[in-house]
């Protein structure tokens, strides 16, 4: 198993979600996974998408090549 990031404990990232929104899609990626996520997953507004929590997995909803919205799971 990989370690785990310095700014990991538990099952996320300490992290704060409100500054990704604005950012270009691929540059809040980026940042996710350098700040320890495990999985990053950017979907159009109004995607259907299931309501299991993952652990590691941050969510972005990406309008016009901007994040909108961003949360866990």
């Amino acid at each position: 198993m990989a370690p785990q990031p310095s700014n990991f404990t538990g099952d996320n990232p300490h992290d704060d979600l409100d500054s990704y929104l604005g950012l270009e899609a691929a540059v809040a990626e980026s940042r996710a996974r350098e700040r320890g996520w495990r999985t990053v997953r950017s979907l159009p507004p109004g995607a259907v998408v299931t309501m299991e929590y993952v652990a590691g997995r941050l969510n972005f909803s990406v309008d016009g090549d901007r994040v909108t919205r961003c949360w866990l799971g």
